[in-house]
């Protein structure tokens, strides 16, 4: 059995609000000076991953970070430009995985989900050839998170050290509920309209390259698409298939998989989570022997901003960054 303890991050006065959190950094935050390096790894499928390197070049025996963004983010979201600058700060190496299409167009129709966890593995496997022995943690953020608790739970091999998920979607139709709900909404037309606009870049593109992947994205209806129900039963279900949203839904939540979970894992969540609610939070009983639930009562989703309106601090990417150091090789 896990454990459940709180987490030592509390809200201040001036933002306290679960979605003023939620939005700070989108509107306020400037992105962190960051020199990165770009890999482009093949996959078996002819396609590519776009990996993002910060910090010292990896050596043999050093720690290594995976940074893994959420649903419509790529590398350049605000989460994954802080933790790696303050992990680079720490002379930390780190590799922020960008999902196919989020980046650049990619060459194939398939874009991620939740439950999507092959090419979480080509990524891992990659890191782990290249040194077999050094401590490698993978670090997701949202839907990010929930891919590495799938991994965990599925096809954890133990190449992985240990492992963070933060503000992960659990219960994925309690989710897309709850974003049918409220001020809520305002994210989810948000999300909706990037993933459709990425969807249209990457027939675009394809069209070029391979008119037959791009057939695949033609044949999809994305007229109307207004829910996340609509857009999985529509886009995700067909592209990976599932049957439908529920089955999608049913087959991609961590949640009921994470007594599983053996690995050192770290989960983070904000009980005013605008994109969840309280009900998808596991109970004690319901984590693995790795698990450790981080739980604040604040925070919204991926924000933790505390600190002073003109001296604001990102209190998620200290706690990142403490928990990557405590990995450390002696």
């Amino acid at each position: 059995m896990g454990e459940i303890i709180p987490a030592a991050f509390q809200p201040p006065a001036w933002l306290r609000s679960a979605h003023l959190q939620t939005m700070w950094s989108t509107f306020f935050r400037r992105p962190e000076p960051l020199s990165r390096r770009r890999e482009t790894l093949p996959l078996a499928d002819g396609d590519h991953l776009l990996l993002d390197w910060a910090g010292p070049a990896p050596e043999t025996g050093a720690l290594r970070v995976l940074l893994l963004h959420g649903l419509s983010g790529c590398s350049d979201s605000h989460y994954i430009r802080g933790t790696q600058a303050r992990l680079a700060a720490l002379g930390i190496t780190s590799v922020a995985m960008n999902s196919r299409g989020a980046a650049a167009p990619n060459d194939t129709a398939l874009c991620a989900h939740a439950g999507e966890i092959e090419d979480l593995d080509a990524v891992i496997q990659a890191l782990r050839q290249r040194d077999r022995h050094g401590p490698l943690i993978a670090m997701g953020v949202s839907l990010g998170g929930s891919r590495v608790l799938n991994w965990l739970a599925r096809a954890d091999d133990g190449s992985l050290s240990a492992a963070v998920a933060v503000c992960s979607p659990l219960r994925l139709d309690l989710c897309a509920n709850r974003m049918d709900q409220g001020l809520s909404r305002i994210y989810r037309r948000h999300l909706i309209s990037n993933l459709l606009a990425t969807l249209k870049r990457q027939r675009r593109h394809l069209e070029r390259v391979d008119p037959a992947q791009a057939k695949r994205l033609a044949a999809l209806n994305l007229r109307g698409i207004r829910s996340f129900w609509t857009f999985d039963e529509r886009v995700i279900a067909p592209l990976y298939g599932f049957r439908g949203a529920a089955h999608y839904y049913a087959e991609a939540s961590a949640g009921p998989r994470l007594r599983a979970i053996r690995t050192p894992t770290l989960m983070i969540q904000a009980e005013d989570d605008p994109f969840m609610t309280p009900a998808m939070l596991p109970a004690l009983g319901e984590l693995g022997p790795g698990v450790t639930l981080e739980l604040s009562s604040g925070g919204g989703h991926v924000g933790f901003v505390g600190g002073r309106p003109r001296h604001p601090e990102y209190w998620l990417e200290q706690r990142l960054a403490a928990f990557a150091s405590g990995f450390l090789p002696v």
